[in-house]
C-alpha cells in the first residue's frame, strides 16, 4: 500500500496581503519623494531646502500610508466581520436552506450531487460558518483583512522606500543633484519590481518596465511643474 507523504507547499497568494501593501508602500515612497526633491530642485532651491523637503515628504508620507491603509483594510475587515455574522445569523435561523445552499455550490464546482450533500454534511458538522466563509463569501484566513499589518507594512516600506533618494541629496553635487536623484530612484524601482514580482511569483520584466516608466514620468512631470513656477516666480 503507498503511503501518502505530507509536504508543504507554499502559494504565493498566502503573501497577497502584506505583498500588495509593502509594494505599493515602497514604490510610493522612491516614486512621491524622488519627484518631490527634483520638482523642489528644479525650482533651484537651496540644497538644504531640498534636503529638508525630502526629509519631510518622507515623515509625512510614511505617516499618510499608514493612517490611508489602515482606515481601506478596516473598512474591508468591517465588511467580512458583517458578512460573517449575517452568515452565522442564517446558519442558526435556517439550518437546512443553509445546507442546501453549500450542497448547491459544490454541485456547481464538478461534483456529483450525492457527494456534494455527504461534504456539505461533513464540513458544516466540522465548521459550518468556515465552510459558508470560505466557500460562499471568499474569506478565508489567507485572504482576511488585517488593518494593523497592512499600516506597519505600508508605513516601512515607504520609509524605506524614501530614504534612497532623500540619502543622495547630500551626497550628490549641486549641479546633479536632480539627475543623480532620478538614476537612483529608478534603479530602486526596478528592484522593486523585480522583488515584488519574484516574491509573488509572476514574471519580472513586466513588473520592472511598469514600475520604472511610471516612474520616471512622475519625476519628469514634477521636474517640469518645479521649472514652470521657478520662471513664474522669477
Amino acid at each position: 500500500m503507498r503511503r501518502l507523504i505530507p509536504h508543504t507547499e507554499a502559494h504565493a497568494s498566502a503573501r497577497v496581503g502584506w505583498l500588495r501593501a509593502a509594494v505599493m508602500g515602497a514604490n510610493d515612497g522612491i516614486v512621491s519623494t524622488a519627484s518631490l526633491i527634483i520638482g523642489v530642485a528644479a525650482a533651484n532651491t537651496s540644497h538644504n531646502g531640498v534636503f529638508v523637503a525630502g526629509i519631510s515628504a518622507l515623515f509625512a508620507g510614511a505617516m499618510s500610508m499608514a493612517a490611508g491603509e489602515y482606515v481601506s483594510v478596516s473598512s474591508q475587515a468591517d465588511s467580512e466581520k458583517a458578512d460573517l455574522a449575517r452568515e452565522a445569523k442564517e446558519l442558526a435561523d435556517e439550518p437546512d436552506q443553509e445546507l442546501d445552499e453549500l450542497t448547491s455550490l459544490y454541485e456547481q464546482r464538478g461534483v456529483e450531487p450525492e457527494t456534494a450533500r455527504a461534504v456539505a454534511e461533513q464540513m458544516t458538522a466540522y465548521d459550518a460558518l468556515g465552510a459558508h466563509g470560505r466557500d460562499e463569501l471568499g474569506i478565508t484566513q489567507v485572504t482576511m483583512a488585517r488593518p494593523l499589518q497592512a499600516a506597519f507594512a505600508s508605513a516601512l516600506a515607504f520609509t524605506t522606500g524614501a530614504a534612497a533618494p532623500v540619502a543622495v541629496v547630500p551626497l550628490a553635487a549641486p549641479h546633479l543633484l536632480a539627475p543623480t536623484v532620478g538614476i537612483v530612484s529608478l534603479i530602486c524601482l526596478a528592484a522593486l519590481g523585480a522583488l515584488g514580482a519574484r516574491t509573488g511569483g509572476s514574471s519580472v520584466m513586466p513588473a520592472v518596465l511598469r514600475v520604472t516608466f511610471w516612474g520616471a514620468l512622475a519625476m519628469a512631470v514634477t521636474a517640469g511643474v518645479g521649472k514652470a513656477f521657478a520662471a513664474i516666480l522669477g
